[in-house]
């Protein structure tokens, strides 16, 4: 699966995502585009994936025209300490997610500050 991690997520996961053809915005070239444009760039660069952090991307953009999923990982700080407990999560969505699919993954529990 070609999966795009999008900027604000920490580049870090990128070794997480077991078996993935995974990249960056950064390494892409693609840092500061807007959503919209960054959709382009996946469906011509035939990503299916987007990794991201942005609880707003999936009601900005038209995911299904499209043609790509997106995973949605819900955390409230972008730290490597928050992400790498979803990983496990991530990657089982990754094994199942089809075009236009929306997968949205956050912790267990929500208590806390």
């Amino acid at each position: 699966m070609r999966v795009l991690i999008d900027e604000c997520v920490d580049r870090r996961v990128k070794k997480h995502l077991a078996g993935q053809d995974a990249w960056t915005v950064q390494e892409m070239g693609w840092k500061g585009k807007k959503n919209g444009e960054l959709l382009k760039e996946m469906v011509r660069n035939n990503f299916e994936v987007f990794l991201t952090i942005d609880k707003g991307f999936r009601h900005q953009q038209n995911i299904k025209a499209a043609g790509v999923a997106v995973v949605l990982m819900k955390v409230r700080k972008n730290t490597l300490r928050e992400l790498l407990p979803l990983m496990p999560a991530v990657n089982a969505a990754l094994t199942g997610i089809k075009p236009g699919d929306v997968v949205e993954i956050g912790p267990l529990s929500t208590t806390g500050p």
